[in-house]
C-alpha cells in the first residue's frame, strides 16, 4: 500500500465523530460498472460574476474546468446516478464552482490510481472521500516508511471515522476489531479500511490468536457484495458509507454497524504541491460556502452534519 495508492491511509488521534445517517435510495452493489474515466459534470456553468474566480491559476480560469479524479462507487459520497456523478463530493463541487466560475468534471477511476493520475496532470484534484494524511502529504509509503512520491496538498472539508458492518443480526457475534481475529473481513484495497485490518492482524498474531484473512477487492460495492453472501464476517468501511448501506441495502434488511468509530479524521481535497494557487483557490471557495450556508445544506441534505467543518484547513490531517 503505498502513499499514491490509498483511499483512507490509517489516522491517528483524530476528533470528532460522523453522525448517523438516513439516506433514502438503493444501494448500488455495482457500483459504476468499469473504472475508465468517464466525464461526469458537477457543477455550474462558469459565471463572469463568480466571486472567487480571480484566485484560480490562469489556465483553469480560462478552460472553465477543474477535472477531478474520483473512484465514483462510493456512495453517499460519490456514486453515480443516471449516468452522472452524484452524491456529498459532487454537490460541495457544484458550490466551489459557483464561487470559482469553473466546472468541477468527475472523471471516475480507481482508488488507488487516483494520487498518479493527480501527478501525471490526468487530473488537477481529487475529491473522493480521501483522508488527509501525513504520509500522503509526505509521499511516503504506509507500509515501508519509505519516501515513494512527492505527496500532495489538502483542502480539508469533512471529518469520518472508520465502521465496522456486518450482516444483520450480526451473526458472528462481532463488536470490536479483536473479534475479527480468525475471520474473514472483505474490504477496498488500499483504503483506510486496509490499513486498520493489517494493524489489527498483527495484533491478532501478537496476542496469540489466528489471523485475519482478508479479502481485498477494487471497489466497495465488491466487498460488500461479498459480506452479504456470508463469504465474510465484515468489511470495514467509513462510517458515513457504512451507515448508508445499512440503512439503504435490502430496505435495511443486509446490513448493520457495529461498535465504535475508529480513528476519524479529516477528507481532504487533495491538489498536486506544485499548484498552490489552485489549492488556495480550493481554500478560498470551501471557507466561502461554510460562511454563506451553501456547505451547511449539502450536509443536512445527506443528513453528514456531524462531519461537518467550520474552516477549511490545509493539510490538517495527522
Amino acid at each position: 500500500m503505498t502513499a499514491s495508492s490509498t483511499r483512507r491511509t490509517p489516522a491517528r488521534a483524530r476528533t470528532a465523530a460522523v453522525g448517523a445517517i438516513a439516506v433514502a435510495g438503493a444501494l448500488i452493489l455495482t457500483g459504476c460498472g468499469d473504472q475508465t474515466d468517464k466525464g461526469n459534470d458537477s457543477s455550474t456553468s462558469s459565471s463572469a460574476d463568480a466571486p472567487l474566480a480571480g484566485k484560480l491559476p490562469a489556465d483553469i480560469k480560462k478552460a472553465g474546468v477543474i477535472k477531478v479524479g474520483s473512484d465514483i462507487a462510493y456512495p453517499p459520497v460519490e456514486y453515480m446516478q443516471g449516468g452522472k456523478a452524484v452524491g456529498i463530493d459532487p454537490d460541495v463541487a457544484d458550490a466551489l464552482g459557483k464561487q470559482l466560475g469553473v466546472k468541477f468534471q468527475f472523471q471516475n477511476g480507481k482508488f488507488d490510481q487516483l494520487i498518479v493520475g493527480l501527478q501525471s496532470g490526468r487530473a488537477n484534484a481529487i475529491m473522493s472521500a480521501m483522508n488527509d494524511t501525513k504520509d500522503r502529504q509526505n509521499g511516503i509509503d504506509s507500509d515501508s516508511g519509505k519516501k515513494v512520491g512527492n505527496g500532495v496538498d489538502f483542502v480539508d472539508y469533512f471529518t469520518a471515522g472508520t465502521s465496522i458492518l456486518v450482516q444483520k443480526g450480526n451473526p458472528k457475534g462481532i463488536k470490536t476489531l479483536d473479534d475479527l481475529c480468525g475471520q474473514v473481513v472483505a474490504l477496498q484495497r488500499g483504503t483506510t479500511s486496509e490499513g486498520i485490518a493489517k494493524a489489527q492482524n498483527a495484533k491478532c498474531k501478537k496476542d496469540g490468536k489466528k489471523a485475519i484473512t482478508l479479502q481485498t477487492f477494487d471497489t466497495d460495492p465488491e466487498a460488500l457484495l461479498r459480506l452479504k453472501q456470508g463469504a465474510s464476517v465484515a468489511d470495514l468501511n467509513d462510517f458515513p458509507v457504512a451507515a448508508y448501506n445499512a440503512k439503504t441495502s435490502g430496505g435495511g434488511k443486509d446490513f448493520e454497524v457495529v461498535g465504535e468509530q475508529i480513528e476519524a479524521g479529516p477528507y481532504g481535497i487533495a491538489v498536486s504541491k506544485d499548484d498552490t494557487q489552485l489549492r488556495d483557490a480550493i481554500q478560498a471557495a470551501m471557507n466561502a460556502i461554510i460562511k454563506n450556508g451553501e456547505y451547511k445544506k449539502i450536509l443536512e441534505k445527506w443528513n453528514v452534519t456531524q462531519g461537518g467543518v467550520t474552516e477549511a484547513k490545509i493539510n490538517g490531517g495527522s
